[in-house]
């Protein structure tokens, strides 16, 4: 895939060694360079970018204030020569932070970054919208519906996806990579081994969501998300 970027700095210098960056980035397009956030908020409001690459200290108008001004699909990987901005470039949610001078070799981890959240994102949406998927099991793809799993469970490097006719699919991958591509938050992580379709709970018992004889177990590291899931479900 290809991500639409811009690059907002108000140095020519910096300005034009990340357009250098950018140009020999395969999957990278750069629809504009700006020497400052306000003019950057002119020309993204008619032509909106899916990346940006945002210096922090500018005059009028500083980066971080820039970013909390933005629409949430647009992306941030934040540059500057003060490591002291850092945590504040997590807090309006940057997929990175690259320090001054930058290298190629750190921009390209910071852009690949990009791209894996993009096709993250991308394919997330695809999930949500068809309401399936296709897994690798025994050298085979087969198709999953998602409103047919009932919840996911981790062993090592495999994953067992427990379906509501019975079946199991066994698949060579890790918890994190279908937690991140499943639709959040119906399907969450109640456990480090359980991923669990909330929309098929059926029963709660003393915070174990019960599947037939099966008791999923909600540990502590994922009971507020899971208890949040339940305020909004819960007639009291």
């Amino acid at each position: 895939m290809t991500i639409n970027c811009a690059i907002i700095d108000d140095e020519p210098l910096a300005a034009g060694l990340l357009k250098s960056y950018v140009e020999k980035t395969p999957f990278l397009e750069l629809i504009g360079t700006y020497g400052s956030a306000i003019e950057a908020m002119k020309e993204l409001r008619e032509n909106p970018a899916q990346l940006l690459f945002l210096d922090i200290q500018m005059p009028e108008l500083s980066g971080i204030e820039f970013a909390k001004i933005l629409p949430p699909e647009t992306k941030i990987i934040f540059t500057t020569a003060f490591q002291q901005y850092a945590i504040e470039g997590y807090k309006v949610n940057a997929l990175d932070y690259l320090m001054k001078p930058i290298s190629y070799d750190d921009f390209l981890k910071s852009a690949d970054k990009a791209l894996e959240w993009f096709t993250v994102a991308r394919k997330q949406q695809a999930y949500a919208t068809d309401r399936f998927m296709f897994v690798k099991s025994d050298y085979k793809l087969v198709r999953v519906n998602l409103d047919d799993i009932l919840y996911v469970e981790g062993l090592k490097d495999y994953i067992r996806i427990y379906l509501q006719d019975g079946t199991k699919i066994m698949s060579l991958m890790n918890m994190k990579k279908i937690e991140d591509y499943l639709p959040h938050p119906e399907f969450l992580r109640t456990h480090r081994s359980y991923i669990v379709h909330m929309k098929k709970a059926e029963v709660i018992d003393r915070f174990r969501v019960v599947f037939g004889d099966q008791y999923i177990p909600v540990s502590d590291s994922y009971k507020e998300e899971v208890q949040q899931f339940l305020d909004l479900h819960t007639l009291v």
